[in-house]
């Protein structure tokens, strides 16, 4: 029996080597992304960034806000682990209409992005862009609103813990990743990139709109529960969808957004965001 502990014992850690070796392969898939064509920005009313970060450029796409000479609010927008920011320009970009300009930041190793993917690499960039962003003399720097879809609201809510935030939306998003671990008999502490969204809810005093598939197969939707329930400012919205079809319908999924900006005094015209909404 004791022989028997010992060889599980050595298999248990043996596995957890494997796991914390090839973690990073699990969270950040880029190696099942085909990789993507040099984009054709002629003709396209959008900007092409490179970001100068301490591993090398990281890529971002700036589509500015309709003219006008107030300053505008803005979207900035991290994808999930298994896109580019290639694949979504032309849905997004309808928060034009909204009169918002809307900025796309890619992922260290992503797509023509330099590096590999950390939560300490990704924190670098998306810092690198939000400083961009507020720069520009067309963008209101106290409503610039953070969307993350699933890892993405890892990457936004992290950086809401040292840049202010408008608002959040989290799209189909987890608690932290850390909250995984058991799925894959991992000790927690192992964990080299925790995204812990629960941590950083309890922290935002801003508005939060939570929207998630009540059929996630892949992040449940008992996490978008637990984020509502730590917010002190939060909505949560569900679909009847799962993970990779959420939300179901573009068109609510706009009008949802719509929504909570506009009730947050968050669009251009409708008066200051709420006091503390803009507050790290």
């Amino acid at each position: 029996m004791l022989s028997a502990l010992k060889i599980l014992l050595l298999l248990y850690l043996g596995w957890c080597f494997v796991l914390f070796a090839l973690q990073r392969q699990v969270l950040f898939p880029r190696w099942m992304i085909p990789a993507p064509e040099e984009p054709a920005f002629e003709g396209r009313d959008f900007e092409r960034w490179w970001l100068s970060a301490s591993f090398g450029r990281v890529e971002a796409w700036y589509l500015p806000p309709p003219a006008n000479p107030e300053p505008s609010p803005a979207i900035l927008f991290a994808h999930g682990n298994g896109e580019l920011i290639d694949f979504w320009p032309e849905t997004l970009g309808r928060f034009r209409e909204l009169g918002l300009a809307l900025l796309l930041v890619e992922y260290p190793g992503y797509g023509r992005s330099e590096g590999s993917p950390s939560q300490r690499r990704i924190a670098e960039a998306f810092d690198l862009a939000y400083d961009r962003l507020v720069s520009r003399p067309e963008v209101d720097r106290g409503r610039i609103v953070f969307l993350g879809r699933s890892l993405g609201g890892g990457a936004v809510c992290d950086l809401s813990l040292r840049r202010p935030a408008a608002g959040l939306i989290l799209l189909s998003s987890f608690t932290s990743v850390k909250a995984f671990a058991a799925r894959y008999f991992a000790p927690p502490f192992l964990l080299r990139d925790p995204f812990d969204n629960l941590a950083a809810l309890e922290r935002y005093s801003g508005p939060v709109l939570l929207m998630h598939g009540r059929h996630d197969e892949i992040v449940p939707f008992g996490h978008a529960e637990k984020l509502r329930n730590v917010s002190r400012r939060a909505r949560l919205i569900a679909y009847e969808a799962g993970h990779n079809d959420c939300p179901p319908e573009g068109e609510r999924f706009f009008r949802d957004v719509e929504r909570f900006l506009r009730e947050e005094g968050l669009l251009r015209g409708e008066g200051p965001p709420r006091e503390g909404a803009s507050d790290p």
